[in-house]
C-alpha cells in the first residue's frame, strides 16, 4: 500500500513524486517510457523554473549536463525590437535542456529521494471501489498496486483524466500550428529570439550538443493549407527578416521538423483518490513555452495539497481545493495572453504604441522579457499605472530627442 502512486515520470511526476518522497511518504512512479526518453516539447526553463531546480538542489546538476545559459530575451516585431533580461538574483539565466537529458535526472532525482520507479510501465485501468479511485491495474502483467491517492502526471492524453472523467473548463481550440527542428551551425549565443509578423511568428534559442532549437507556425486555420510542406512553408516566411533567412541557409537542420496545435483547457485536478498535475490538469498553447516551469509550480503545489490531507492538517478536498484555486489563479492572466498571442493577429495599433513605447526604456523592456519568461504577470505588466509610466517615459524621450 502506498501514500501516492504517480502515473508519468516527466516533468510533473517526477518532481512530485520526488518531493512527496522528500517528506517521507511512500510513493510508487510509473511510466510506459524507458529513459532516457525523447518526447515533444519546446524544452525551454525560464528562470523561474530553474529557481525551482535550485529550492530542490538539481540546478548544479543540470548546469553539469554543459546546457549553455540563456542570458537575453529579444522580440523582433520589424520596425523596432525588444531586448532585455527576464534573470533574476536566484536565477540569472534560463536554459533549454533537451528532454532526454532533463526527465532522466528528475527521474533519478525521484528514485534518490526513496520515489520506488518503474519504467516501461504502462496502466490498463485504474481500480475503484465504492466510486474512489484506490489503485492502478498495470498492462503486461495485470498487477494491481493500491495507495491513498492516484496522481496523473501523465500529459495533455492524461489516461487518468480520461478514466476519472475530469471535468474541463475555460476551454479554447487548437488557435496556431507550430512545428521545430534543431540546426547546426546556427550560433546565435546566449539569446531567447523571437520574430513577430502577420499571422506568423517563430522563435530560436540553444541547446546541447551545439544545437539551436528553431520553432515557427501560423495560425491553425491554416494547418490543412499547409501540413504537407512544414519545410517550404517555414522557409518561406523566415524570408520576412532577410538576415534570419541568411543565417538559416548556412546552417545545417539535424532533424525533422516535428509539431503539434493543442486545445488550452483547465482541468478539475481532484476527486475522490485522484489528482491531475502538470499537462493532465491544465494546458495551453506552446507560444508562451511555460509549460515545464507550469509543471514544476504544480508538482509543489500538489505536495504541499497532499501533505496537508496525509497529516490530517486539512481534509483532502479542502487542500484540494486551495491547489486548484491557487493553480488557476497563478495562471489566469497568462493563458488570456498566450491565447491571444497565439492567433498571430498584428497588434491593434494601441497595442503597437505600446510595444514601441517598450522599446524605449530599458526597465520596460525587461519587465516586457520577465511576461515572456513567466516572471511577472500579464496583469501587472498591463496595469493602467504601468503602461502609464511606460508611454510617459517614451514621450519625455522623443521629446528630449
Amino acid at each position: 500500500m502506498y501514500d501516492a502512486i504517480v502515473v508519468g515520470a516527466r516533468c510533473a511526476g517526477s518532481p512530485t513524486a520526488m518531493l512527496l518522497a522528500r517528506k517521507g511518504y511512500k510513493v510508487l512512479l510509473v511510466d510506459k517510457a524507458r529513459f532516457p526518453s525523447d518526447t515533444l516539447s519546446t524544452h525551454l526553463l525560464h528562470p523561474t523554473g530553474i529557481e525551482a531546480l535550485k529550492r530542490w538542489k538539481l540546478v548544479d546538476a543540470l548546469i553539469a549536463t554543459r546546457v549553455p545559459p540563456i542570458e537575453t530575451y529579444s522580440f523582433n516585431f520589424g520596425p523596432f525590437a525588444i531586448t532585455g533580461s527576464a534573470g533574476t538574483k536566484e536565477a540569472p539565466f534560463a536554459y533549454a535542456p533537451r528532454r532526454t537529458v532533463l526527465d532522466k535526472l528528475l527521474l533519478d532525482a525521484a528514485a534518490e529521494a526513496g520515489a520506488e520507479v518503474r519504467e516501461g510501465f504502462g496502466v490498463q485501468d485504474l481500480l475503484v471501489e465504492g466510486g474512489r479511485v484506490v489503485g492502478i491495474v498495470g498492462r503486461d502483467d495485470k498487477v494491481t498496486e493500491r495507495a491513498r491517492v492516484v496522481v496523473g502526471a501523465d500529459g495533455r492524453n492524461s489516461f487518468v483524466a480520461r478514466k476519472v472523467k475530469a471535468e474541463q473548463y475555460d476551454e479554447k481550440p487548437p488557435l496556431l500550428a507550430g512545428y521545430y527542428t534543431y540546426y547546426s551551425g546556427l550560433d546565435i549565443g546566449a539569446l531567447f529570439q523571437t520574430y513577430v509578423r502577420p499571422h506568423r511568428a517563430w522563435a530560436t534559442w540553444p541547446t546541447h550538443d551545439g544545437l539551436t532549437l528553431v520553432i515557427g507556425g501560423w495560425p491553425y486555420t491554416e494547418f490543412e493549407a499547409n501540413k504537407h510542406d512544414i519545410e517550404g512553408n517555414m522557409l518561406q516566411q523566415f524570408e520576412l527578416a532577410p538576415e534570419w533567412a541568411e543565417k538559416v541557409a548556412g546552417a545545417k537542420r539535424e532533424a525533422k521538423w516535428a509539431g503539434t496545435a493543442v486545445p488550452n483547457y483547465f482541468r478539475m485536478p481532484y476527486g475522490d483518490g485522484w489528482a491531475l498535475v502538470g499537462d493532465a490538469g491544465y494546458n495551453r498553447d506552446f507560444i508562451t513555452a511555460q509549460g515545464m516551469q507550469d509543471a514544476f509550480r504544480d508538482a509543489e503545489l500538489l505536495t504541499t495539497a497532499l501533505d496537508a490531507s496525509f497529516t490530517g492538517s486539512q481534509k483532502f478536498n479542502e487542500a484540494m481545493e486551495d491547489y486548484r484555486r491557487v493553480r488557476d489563479a497563478h495562471v489566469k492572466g497568462i493563458y488570456e495572453f498566450t491565447a491571444m498571442l497565439a492567433t498571430l493577429e498584428p497588434p491593434p495599433p494601441e497595442m503597437q504604441q505600446v510595444l514601441h513605447a517598450v522599446s524605449q526604456s530599458q526597465e520596460a523592456m525587461d519587465q516586457f522579457a520577465r511576461v515572456a519568461a513567466g516572471g511577472l504577470a500579464p496583469e501587472q505588466f498591463f496595469a493602467p499605472g504601468n503602461i502609464g509610466k511606460i508611454m510617459a517615459a517614451a514621450g519625455a524621450e522623443q521629446a528630449t530627442a
